[in-house]
């Protein structure tokens, strides 16, 4: 079969790119390559932004396919040290990237090829549907491992996507790294396979043609209106909000670290210790 010729490719800094391609009728397929693992970098989301922005208004409504060419990884998650470089990394480049996809105003389908962790699982469901490949790769939200929080619209869009809340605990609280058949099971993705499984599933759905009528993107907001709320959040509001959870939090342990010393001057003196 002979290459399909790109209808755009893109450049993310230092040596990477976007290419976008359409493999059969009104379906677009990007295709990223940020070496070594495709991670969420500033350059990365502006311009898987920008490629977006160019299938929405330089060509007919049909369904973005977003993909990896590095065949172990979709997407690693961030890059931590660029992210705490750059200021206001969150509200000007990632967020506004998830929002995009979110609210896309035709469907997005996102063929995770490899690994799927962190910040790329989170990628992968801002889209609208998951297709998996099944013989390599695994989900995994592995905040736990590494010490960070989730941010609000990180933890809003599994609790609003996951149909149940056990799977979610475990993905979160025991860093869970979910295989294609597992997370299929657990209504995670769509779908296992590859691009020919994405293009019957796209053709069975009949996702070509639902973004014709104009009002797609807006019932996704509608549909996903607390994540995008959330998203939506300046960056002083948002770091409000973490500074007034952490003063909470370090409130909420001086005052039982005080209760502590209280009940061993009280009730713990002259025991026998076990």
């Amino acid at each position: 079969m002979a290459p399909i010729p790109p209808l755009f490719a893109l450049s993310i800094e230092p040596s990477g790119s976007i290419i976008c391609t359409q493999p059969s009728p009104k379906i677009y397929l990007l295709t990223f390559q940020s070496s070594p693992d495709n991670r969420t970098t500033p350059s990365f989301c502006k311009t898987f932004s920008l490629a977006l922005d160019i299938i929405e208004h330089k060509f007919p409504r049909g369904v973005v396919v977003t993909t990896s060419a590095i065949g172990k990884f979709y997407s690693n998650g961030l890059d931590y040290e660029s992210a705490i470089k750059t200021k206001g990394f969150m509200q000007e480049n990632l967020y506004p990237l998830w929002r995009r996809l979110l609210t896309y105003p035709m469907p997005t389908l996102a063929l995770i090829n490899g690994h799927a962790f962190a910040a790329g699982f989170m990628t992968a469901m801002f889209h609208d549907y998951r297709i998996m490949n099944p013989h390599k790769g695994f989900l995994c939200l592995n905040e736990l491992d590494f010490g960070a929080p989730l941010k609000p619209p990180m933890a809003s869009i599994f609790r609003q996507k996951l149909p149940r809340p056990e799977t979610y605990r475990t993905m979160v609280l025991e860093s869970k790294r979910f295989k294609a058949l597992e997370a299929l099971k657990e209504e995670i993705i769509d779908g296992v396979g590859g691009w020919e499984e994405a293009k019957i599933f796209i053709e069975e759905s009949k996702l070509i043609g639902k973004g014709d009528s104009g009002v797609y993107g807006r019932l996704k907001e509608e549909m996903w209106r607390e994540t995008v709320g959330l998203l939506d959040e300046d960056e002083k509001a948002a770091q409000e909000y973490d500074d007034n959870r952490a003063m909470a939090s370090e409130t909420r342990a001086e005052a039982a670290t005080k209760m502590v010393k209280e009940w061993e001057k009280e009730g713990w003196a002259g025991r026998p210790k076990l």
